[in-house]
């Protein structure tokens, strides 16, 4: 099945067909005044206040005050933070009374480092269930002794504490100067008469996303997700340095016993209470991994400071750490659907070879590796399996996830999976994070191609295991977003031509502005919540599954409807066979109001079939009895976009019937 190419006026019939009278009253009111700046906290400091500004602690030097600046980006004065002995010293905001819970903010800020020096906003918080405080980089800038504008969007859950922001430098601890620091109400234009992903994909396989607790406290975020995914992945919270409980560690070492890591889920509770609540899906990332793996957990005692372990005891300790991980799920989420869990993941170099030993810092660019530092190769690999199998829910599938898969590194991906299950069956499929580049270093050239992405997508599938495009985010720069959806469509016809062996497909982040990619936009939504071109791009010409749930099952290919799924076919072409002796006769059927598709049945896919349509009556040429069962609003006023939109009305449930006219409304 091929995609139809992005085209523009297709989107934008799509957009402008889907306005705002299609919300219920309250979230109309919601985006209409979104469109109007609703600032919470705002300071020039020209009256000379700064004291709601504090330093960072009794060991923090920072002088605050203001002073007067000849070069202040508005008025005269500034706040200056100088006497700074460490580069995270400086001004600290708490939201405490200020903010609140659960809401995005965005935030802007102007800041003047005294020479060449990378400044940076930052958000500390204590999760819910936890006295560590979280340290979390918001957005970053580079002064040479001017003033840089920093602006970043935040939220935080109504479990963390002591949530404060603050302002920090990632080189020398020197003066700087702030300015015209100000926190608004985020937009929320989510439109929700758009179909959803999971439902313009449910027949093929999963359609998930990543989330971080702080990125989806919002009720506007949690929307989308509802709205479009059918699958959860804890961006960090499923890492073992958010899993492993180091004070429970350190006191049963204490008692002699250092071979059985003690966990806590408490870091992902939001996450997984949501995907609980929703019945979403849940995909576990990661068990193993070099990175985001404390150095305590590989030395003796649980002592970063001492030995290294044995490779006889890390053995002992993978194992119990991750029966312990697949217990406390099992425990305390038994209704949540763990469909999938990495298993191992980023072990081979971008050569096919193990990781260098030693544990990752900034002087091995992060890519040393204590698991190899211990083993001396990657042998640790196949018991991560094995002890996996023996110990993960029931139904839970088990992955080895890796970037820059569709390189020369296949090759070892394969050969590696094949080891895995040389003497029995221990792994069950291959995640493609797929992190992509749509104008690789600022040319308008892709990197992968699509050829490249299909390419490995060809080799993963002769393994026999399954695949999941894990990670999945394409950057570009200039806000060349059309150019970014014909690569997302390139790339969507390759997972689409393999869709029989794969089995989920994860974007890594819900909009552009909680990417890890956030200064290249690599996601379907921006920051306020609106599908981009590159949403249009994947779902045009694709009819919409019937389903409006999945669940996963036990077999190889996880993901099946709970209703009975349309053919795919493209918009052109979506006849069923039911109707076709009907349209080739030329006989007039009686009209099935609302069925401009002839499935027989009424629903957004014919919507969608409508507003196509109108954007481009000769590739999307409706039948003549379509073209009768469209005209449903205003009868004998021909096909218009409120056809669609009465078709939505009533997939909403905000009217009864078909046709509808405007005389009557709600009827």
């Amino acid at each position: 099945m091929k995609h139809n190419p992005f085209n523009a006026l297709t989107a934008a019939a799509l957009a402008a067909a889907m306005t705002l009278s299609s919300f219920p009253a309250s979230e109309a009111a919601i985006a209409d005044a979104a469109d109007t700046e609703d600032v919470v906290f705002a300071t020039d400091f020209e009256d000379g206040d700064a004291s709601k500004f504090s330093k960072r602690g009794d060991n923090d030097t920072s002088i605050i005050e203001v002073i007067e600046d000849d070069k202040a980006p508005s008025g005269s004065k500034v706040m200056s933070i100088s006497g700074r002995d460490q580069s995270w010293n400086g001004p600290s905001l708490s939201v405490e009374g200020l903010l609140e819970p659960n809401v995005k903010y965005v935030l802007s800020v102007k800041v003047k480092a005294a020479w060449y020096n990378t400044v940076c906003v930052s958000l500390q918080h204590t999760p819910g269930g936890s006295d560590e405080p979280q340290y979390t980089n918001l957005v970053k800038g580079v002064s040479q002794g001017d003033y840089v504008t920093l602006e970043t969007s935040f939220s935080y859950g109504d479990a963390e504490k002591d949530v404060s922001i603050y302002i920090e430098t990632n080189g020398e601890a020197n003066d700087l100067c702030v300015d015209d620091f100000k926190i608004t109400l985020a937009p929320n234009k989510l439109d929700k008469t758009l179909t959803g992903l999971k439902d313009v994909y449910g027949d093929m396989f999963k359609f998930g996303t990543a989330t971080t607790v702080g990125e989806i406290a919002p009720a506007s975020t949690k929307e989308l997700v509802k709205h479009h995914f059918n699958s959860l992945t804890a961006g960090n919270e499923l890492k073992p340095d958010s899993v492993l409980d180091k004070a429970a560690c350190l006191a049963l070492a204490a008692e002699g016993n250092d071979t059985d890591p003690q966990v806590t889920l408490a870091n992902a509770k939001p996450i997984l209470d949501f995907a609980r609540d929703n019945n979403i899906s849940v995909r576990g990332h990661v068990l193993v991994w070099h990175q985001q793996t404390p150095l305590w957990f590989f030395k003796e005692d649980y002592d970063e400071n001492g030995e290294w372990v044995s490779k006889e005891k890390m053995l002992k300790r993978m194992e119990n750490y991750i029966k312990n991980v697949f217990a406390a799920v099992k425990e305390e989420y038994p209704d949540v659907d763990f469909y999938a869990w990495d298993v191992v993941n980023e072990a081979l170099t971008d050569g096919g070879t193990p990781r260098e030993a030693g544990f990752p810092a900034e002087s091995n660019r992060w890519e040393a590796s204590p698991w190899v530092k211990i083993f001396g190769d990657n042998s640790f690999i196949k018991p991560a399996f094995e002890y996996a199998k023996q110990y993960a829910p029931e139904g839970t599938k088990l992955y080895y996830n890796d970037f820059n898969e569709y390189m020369d590194k296949k090759d070892a991906i394969v050969k590696l999976a094949e080891e895995i299950n040389s003497d029995g069956h221990y792994i069950d499929g291959i995640g493609m994070q797929s992190h992509l580049n749509v104008t690789n270093n600022g040319e308008n050239t892709p990197f992968p191609t699509a050829g490249m992405y299909k390419a490995a997508l060809e080799k993963f599938s002769k393994t026999g295991l399954d695949i999941q495009i894990t990670e999945l985010d394409a950057t570009v720069n200039d806000q060349k977003y059309e150019l970014q959806a014909q690569y997302y469509s390139d790339i969507f016809d390759a997972i689409v031509a393999y869709k029989d062996y794969v089995s989920a497909v994860v974007v890594w982040g819900t909009t552009d502005d909680q990417s890890w990619r956030a200064d290249r936009d690599p996601l379907l939504f921006n920051k306020d919540y609106e599908a981009k071109p590159a949403y249009f791009s994947i779902v045009d010409g694709i009819t919409p599954s019937t389903a409006t749930t999945t669940t996963a099952t036990t077999t190889s290919k996880t993901t099946t409807s709970t209703t009975t799924a349309t053919e795919t076919t493209t918009a052109s072409s979506a006849t069923s066979s039911a109707t076709t002796s009907a349209t080739t006769s030329g006989k007039q059927e009686e009209p099935l109001y609302g069925d401009a598709n002839l499935d027989k049945k009424v629903s957004v896919a014919d919507a969608v079939a409508i507003l196509q349509s109108l954007a481009n009556k000769d590739k999307f040429e409706l039948q003549p009895q379509g073209r009768i069962n469209a005209d449903c609003f205003d009868v004998g006023d021909g096909i218009t976009a409120n056809d669609a939109l009465a078709i939505q009305k009533l997939d909403a449930g905000e009217i009864k019937g078909l046709p509808h006219y405007s005389a009557t409304p709600n009827k």
